[in-house]
C-alpha cells in the first residue's frame, strides 16, 4: 500500500492537492493511505520550504505548488514500481 502525505496548514491549496491525490488514487484503483500533515514541526522534517507539499512513500515529489493530475499519476506509478 502507498502512503501519501499532504503537507500544509490546511489552506485552500493544500486541500486542492489532497483532492487531486484522492481522485488519482481512485482513478488508478490503488490502495493508498492519504495523511494530512498540518503540524509545522512535522512538515519541517521534510525540509519543505513552501506548502503545499506532497510526499509519496516518504519521498518529496512536490512543494510550493499544485501539481496536475497527470503528474500525480506519474509519481504514483513510479512509486508502485519501486515498492
Amino acid at each position: 500500500m502507498l502512503t501519501i502525505k499532504v503537507l500544509g496548514p490546511g489552506c485552500a491549496n493544500c486541500k486542492r492537492v489532497e483532492q487531486i491525490a484522492r481522485k488519482v488514487v481512485e482513478d488508478m484503483t490503488l490502495e493508498a493511505q492519504i495523511i494530512k500533515v498540518t503540524d509545522y514541526n512535522e512538515i519541517m522534517k521534510y525540509n519543505v520550504l513552501a506548502t503545499p507539499g506532497l510526499v509519496i512513500n516518504e519521498k518529496i515529489v512536490s512543494s510550493g505548488r499544485i501539481p496536475g493530475p497527470a503528474e500525480v499519476t506519474t509519481w504514483l506509478a513510479d512509486a508502485l514500481e519501486t515498492t
